[in-house]
């Protein structure tokens, strides 16, 4: 009867330990993967996050989405990778706000284990997983090569970049400059501003150079606020149409100007597949695998000819 007893409480025990062992199977948590844009208001950075969120879903992750509120906030943006850090996270996505900023964060969390993928803009460092982007050079080509052909190949314009340090935007301005001084002697760069990525120091920006160069034939504007204050400077100054502006990235608003004429066009990015191939690479380096060193996801010019086209309208609905 006694060994009946022992044997009944022990096989009370060992299904309890399964039970318990299979309940927390069950309740793991998951993975979490710390992603941090350059900032969170734009259009641009709410697509990415819909991309990001739709690739941890379909690969049984976490992400936490944080960023500075400005994309200037080189300070901002390193304490929270350093936060990410310190949580221990599984693995960091990260769009460099700044060139060499960001280095020293990015190689500690190397040094302390913690995988970085780098998305959107490069950084001057080697010790990352994949780096997830648009061929911003080739971006600023075809706007160029856009704004050349509108012009015939003639005529005065001006650049309003975003700001120095930030290699995406840098690689467009240096890929259209390029593109323009080796194609076209017949198109001077009169005027070259940062707008320092925000759209109210954009709009003076653009306001400063239409003023001082009355003639203007064209302008080219490399990011999402950039064009946004290019665009509204325009029209102030009556010039939407008579300046032609090519623009980067996108908005609701932004297409309705490209639509009413007061934009040329515009080279689009894929902010939602970007972000949410740079959240697949880093789950696949959490689980052993190798990631694609490089990932180009693209860049396309949006017209009012070809607005209405299927490949455009995907591009723009994306969430």
């Amino acid at each position: 009867m006694q060994r009946t007893k022992v044997f009944a409480l022990l096989l009370i025990a060992i299904l309890a330990c399964l039970c318990v062992a299979s309940c927390r199977r069950e309740g793991e948590e998951k993975q979490v993967i710390a992603v941090i844009p350059k900032g969170v208001s734009h259009f641009f950075w709410q697509s990415v996050h819909a991309g990001a969120e739709a690739a941890a879903k379909d690969m049984g992750v976490e992400i936490m989405w944080k960023g500075p509120a400005q994309e200037t906030d080189y300070t901002g943006q390193i304490n929270i990778v350093e936060d990410s850090i310190n949580r221990r996270v599984a693995g960091i996505v990260l769009a460099p706000s700044h060139r060499d900023a960001l280095v020293p964060i990015v190689e500690r969390a190397q040094r302390e284990g913690i995988p970085v993928t780098i998305f959107d803009s490069g950084i001057g460092t080697e010790n990352y997983v994949s780096y997830v982007a648009t061929d911003n050079r080739k971006g600023g080509m075809i706007a160029a090569e856009r704004l050349a052909e509108k012009l015939e190949g003639r005529g005065r314009i001006a650049i309003l970049g975003v700001k120095a340090g930030s290699v995406s935007t840098d690689e467009r301005e240096q890929g259209f400059q390029e593109t323009i001084k080796q194609k076209y002697p017949g198109i001077e760069i009169v005027a070259f501003q940062y707008g320092e990525a925000d759209m109210s120091r954009s709009l003076d920006r653009a306001t400063d150079m239409l003023t001082a160069h009355s003639d203007l034939d064209g302008m080219f504007a490399s990011n999402e606020s950039s064009t946004i204050g290019a665009v509204q400077a325009i029209k102030q100054k009556g010039l939407a149409g008579k300046v032609v502006l090519v623009g980067f990235d996108s908005s609701p608003n932004l297409v309705e100007d490209l639509k009413a004429g007061a934009i040329d066009s515009l080279v689009l990015q894929n902010p939602y597949k970007m972000g949410y191939e740079a959240v697949k690479a880093m789950v696949e380096k959490i689980k052993g695998q190798q990631p694609p060193r490089l990932v180009d996801t693209g860049a396309k010019l949006l017209t009012r000819d070809n607005l209405d086209t299927v490949e455009m309208q995907r591009l723009l609905t994306r969430p």
